[in-house]
């Protein structure tokens, strides 16, 4: 015990001697590898707006070398027209319609389909482009898909060991506690965090119930997406906005419209349970008597650990390194290899016990991680148009968002299918270009947070709230289907949670949304 409780004194030792420092000391002024600079403050001198400049013109500089400039060949999101997103099409399709229509082909061969998907547009991009699709490719998994499975990993694997106990039911009162909790979390500890932590505990609670499915859905709804909406540590939109001169706690004024969701959602959710919990059997005679504890509670420090090392990727500014023509930032690699000890420092010192109790497995984050290497492939023309904003293949979509409630329903509607960070950071630098042409970030931000920012709030909710619209809207979405699918919850399909549970409950609620915040 001795032992295992100083390795873990070791682990925070080491996360607070990478963190505290980047806390304590100001920032320097970044250079081209640190992209653009961060800022807190609602006003910028004159002095400070022109350093902003120096950085925005280095990092521009440097974008246009990482994003496919003239070293790379063409820009692709300017090139490359609807047709090369059928594969991403295709494998949303085989997602949806696999597990029905050939489930037990499906479950022993998704990866293979997922392959099929992603060489179906590697090759011919790659024969049509050449260096410039290899750059692309080579960025997206370098860049995106390898940090997001492992923090997925990690967060998976910390929030597996640890296990709460008691005697609870899960009525509907309870539940609506449970999700209520969780999503308050969710802005603190991110999404994916809180929704690993609360989701065996609410499934726990659940067990002895047969109607159920609701409850994951509004899991979903609530604890992976919208309760993340109040920190950047919340959802990853939130946290690119911060990169981008958004101030830390700025995202607290999304609170209105998240309020407003969270009491829409449990009403109706407590609704519903309540129809559901009077169709069960009626409950046996349970002489369970299980007091409330909590086994593995060190994970919590590990969690704890996670969280401070997302946060320093985003504070700290030490520079980078090339890689393939690819420049990765330092922090980001001490995040991951951070991330990487947390997850581990969890297998080793949680007893085995603790995760069989948990029902624990590696399936859920083996589906999610041969699924998604899927569609973060197919997933790059699609991306790459929707940057090249009005010079690509969606200009009509970008060129017609004018009003707030314009910004919320098109980057929500794009967030819903698409990686909700980017789609943020397209529509925001259109605000930004909208109202204040030419001049540099950070006194941009800072002028549309004073002036106008309805349309960033717009834009912030839109692709948080509506990442909830499908599985792939946000990362733990489709996590937290598998976690319940393995439980033997039986989970809608791809299109059947958008027809029975997006269509008729969340959209109304997008729209009460719309009227009373963004008209």
């Amino acid at each position: 015990m001795i032992k295992r409780w100083s390795l873990v004194l070791l682990a925070l030792f080491t996360v607070a001697l990478l963190v505290l420092p980047t806390i304590a000391d100001e920032p320097e002024l970044p250079d081209s590898s640190a992209g653009d600079s961060i800022s807190d403050h609602a006003s910028v001198t004159d002095e400070q707006a022109e350093l902003h400049e120096t950085a925005d013109a280095a990092a521009e500089e440097h974008a246009h070398r990482a994003e496919g400039g003239a070293h790379h060949g063409p820009d692709l999101g300017k090139v490359m027209g609807l047709l090369w997103v059928v594969p991403f099409a295709g494998i949303l399709l085989s997602i949806a319609l696999g597990p029905l229509l050939a489930p037990n082909f499906w479950h022993h061969h998704y990866p293979k389909a997922s392959a099929f998907w992603a060489l179906s547009f590697a090759i011919p991009a790659l024969i049509v482009y050449g260096a410039a699709a290899l750059h692309e490719i080579f960025h997206i998994y370098l860049i995106d898909y390898i940090p997001f499975i492992i923090l997925l990993w990690g967060l998976f694997t910390v929030a597996g060991g640890i296990v709460v106990r008691g005697s609870f039911r899960g009525t509907p009162l309870v539940n609506v506690i449970m999700l209520l909790i969780g999503t308050a979390l969710a802005s603190w500890v991110g999404t994916t965090g809180a929704a690993m932590v609360m989701i065996r505990p609410l499934l726990r609670a659940n067990a002895k119930r047969k109607n159920k499915t609701h409850v994951v859905v509004f899991f979903i709804f609530l604890v992976a997406n919208i309760g993340g909406a109040l920190t950047p540590l919340g959802d990853p939109p939130l946290f690119l906005g911060f990169l981008h001169s958004v101030p830390f706690f700025w995202t607290l004024a999304l609170i209105k419209p998240q309020a407003l969701m969270v009491v829409m959602l449990l009403s109706i959710f407590f609704v519903i349970d309540t129809i559901a919990s009077k169709k069960d059997p009626a409950p046996e005679n349970d002489d369970d008597t299980t007091k409330f504890s909590v086994g593995g509670a060190m994970n919590f420090l590990f969690l704890g650990g996670i969280v401070a090392l997302v946060l320093m990727s985003g504070t700290w500014q030490p520079g980078g390194i090339t890689l393939g023509g690819i420049h990765v930032g330092i922090q980001n690699l001490v995040r991951d290899g951070g991330i990487i000890c947390m997850g581990l420092l969890s297998l080793f010192l949680t007893k085995t016990e603790l995760r069989r109790e948990n029902e624990f497995s590696w399936e859920p984050i083996r589906e999610v991680a041969f699924l998604f290497a899927g569609i973060f492939m197919t997933i790059i023309p699609a991306l790459a148009i929707l940057k090249a904003g009005t010079e690509g293949a969606l200009a009509g979509v970008v060129s017609v968002t004018n009003e707030p409630w314009q910004y919320y329903w098109i980057t929500g509607a794009l967030s819903s299918f698409l990686d909700n960070a980017p789609t943020y950071l397209t529509f925001f630098n259109t605000a930004l270009g909208k109202f204040y042409p030419g001049i540099a970030e950070a006194p941009a931000v800072a002028r549309l947070i004073a002036e106008n920012p309805i349309y960033l709030e717009a834009i912030s909710a839109g692709a948080v709230f509506m990442g909830a619209c499908t599985y792939i809207g946000n990362a733990p979405n489709f996590m937290v289907k598998s976690i319940a699918e393995e439980q033997g919850i039986q989970m809608p399909s791809f299109f059947g949670y958008i027809l029975r549970w997006t269509i008729p409950v969340l959209l109304p609620c997008f729209v009460v949304i719309t009227f009373v915040v963004f008209w």
